[in-house]
């Protein structure tokens, strides 16, 4: 009897049917759009986070920045002169540590020990400016004059004076990163955010060889490939591999062993970054704590932190999502179930005369308001249906559209070799402290999302439900017969 009733009078009400789960299909569709949107844009940010980091990276530590004199970052070239040549050739290198701050290799180690710590990898940034080019000499030639001087003709005062024609330079500067990485853990570290496409990586074996992974924009600027050679200072490095970022931003130009990047800076036993991966994800700021507490004169830097700095497009659009459309959301939603419980209270009242002919008949209360109720829920159902549809389809719109967002990622130190850090390289294997990267949004939508968006269009028709259904049971049979007159 329930459910005749119940397809009778959801059959005979089509329209005023139709308009509840409309406003709650819209309600829940906003809900879903926010919440897809809200979480591309987490994932893109998740995304350039990783270009700095690498992937399994929850956090670095770095050198605590000290203050330094101009003078001992100002980098030096020494030419030397050759007289037996009218034209000759000159080069040199000079390998700088990125931040010119270094930790010893010990603490990497120590790092490894802290509580909260799954596993800790040490690299070395360098930062290279080489400096190549020609002098030219000059020849020494007098001139003359053309008076006479005291002392007879052609001599004396009037004689010819030195001077140098011709000669010059011309020199070409050129600066590029490399990153000297842990050959026997690759899994952590600078190399983790990058793909080698061509070639092979590293292996443990290779921890002091003279071989390089290349990235492949340098590779391409610079006319690299897998078997040529690099030269850095003097030294001949094999390109075994060329490797392209996952995140669509590369670490560095060139990667070389640990050890070889040691030696080229004069850096026995010496790295600029510990990369620190935490045994449960959800401790990252109690492992920085006692990072910080137990290893003195370091800075740690979280992946929290790291976004702090990000601004651009994305950093726009995320808190806009997070907080003004997330509000927008919940107003709508809100609207939604009031205008959805006025109208079923406003049907209610329309139909005084059926429910009271119905309490004649022996309804009882409960009853009649189950009926209410029952009518409202599948109002819910239906609008729900439709509003994960309408969701649905703009989130695929966005995700087929893929907007392009830029991150601008700053400085979260004046000098530390950290992600982002600034001074000479901005950080590890950064050339500056502030880099735009382009991030194409998508959006996301997950069984979670879904899940809620079905609960909340079921729970607005039970709370119309029991509104119109509470006024229903007030109702008593006398409303009828006045109604009838």
């Amino acid at each position: 009897m329930f459910l005749i009733y119940l397809r009778r009078e959801l059959s005979r009400r089509k329209k005023a049917a139709l308009v509840i789960s409309m406003g709650l299909a819209l309600g829940i569709a906003l809900v879903i759009t926010v919440t897809s949107v809200s979480s591309g844009m987490k994932q893109a940010q998740t995304q350039v986070l990783k270009s700095l980091y690498g992937i399994g990276t929850d956090m670095t530590v770095t050198k605590a920045a000290e203050a330094q004199s101009s003078s001992s970052a100002r980098p030096k070239f020494n030419f030397d002169a050759k007289s037996d040549d009218s034209s000759t050739s000159q080069s040199s290198d000079r390998v700088m540590t990125a931040g010119g701050q270094t930790l010893a290799s010990t603490k990497v180690a120590d790092v490894a020990k802290q509580t909260g710590v799954s596993n800790a990898v040490g690299a070395l940034s360098l930062n290279v400016m080489k400096v190549d080019g020609t002098f030219t000499q000059g020849k020494a030639k007098s001139t003359t004059s053309g008076g006479t001087g005291e002392g007879g003709q052609g001599g004396g005062q009037g004689g010819g004076q030195p001077g140098v024609q011709g000669g010059g330079a011309s020199f070409d500067v050129n600066s590029y990163t490399v990153y000297g990485v842990d050959t026997a853990n690759l899994t952590l570290g600078p190399l983790s955010s990058s793909k080698v496409t061509t070639g092979a990586t590293f292996t443990s074996a290779q921890s002091n060889a003279k071989v390089a992974v290349v990235d492949s924009a340098y590779a391409k600027t610079k006319s690299l490939s897998v078997g040529k050679t690099v030269t850095i200072k003097s030294v001949k490095y094999t390109v075994i591999g060329i490797s392209t970022a996952t995140s669509g931003d590369s670490a560095a130009n060139i990667y070389i062993p640990l050890k070889q990047a040691q030696t080229l800076a004069s850096s026995a036993n010496k790295v600029s970054t510990i990369y620190v991966k935490a045994t449960d994800s959800q401790q990252i700021s109690a492992v920085k704590s006692t990072i910080q507490k137990n290893i003195s004169g370091t800075t740690v830097t979280t992946s929290a932190d790291l976004a702090k700095t990000v601004s651009g497009s994305l950093s726009t659009a995320t808190k806009l999502a997070t907080s003004v459309g997330k509000w927008l959301s919940v107003a709508v939603l809100l609207a939604a179930f009031l205008v959805a419980a006025l109208l079923t209270s406003s049907a209610v009242s329309r139909r005084v005369r059926e429910f009271g002919t119905l309490k004649a008949l022996g309804w009882k209360s409960g009853k009649v308001t189950r009926q209410v109720i029952g009518e409202s829920f599948v109002n819910g159902l239906i609008g729900g249906a439709l509003g994960i549809a309408l969701g649905l389809g703009a989130a695929y719109v966005v995700t087929a559209i893929s907007p392009t967002m830029t991150a601008e990622l700053g400085s979260t130190t004046s000098s530390a070799g950290g992600p982002g850090g600034g001074g000479m390289g901005g950080g590890p294997g950064r050339q500056a402290a502030s880099k735009a990267i382009e991030v194409a949004l998508s959006a996301p939508v997950s069984l979670t999302t879904i899940a809620l968006a079905a609960g909340l269009a079921i729970a607005g028709g039970l709370i119309a439900g029991g509104f119109g259904g509470w006024r229903a049971s007030r109702m008593r049979p006398a409303d009828a017969l006045r109604s009838v007159a």
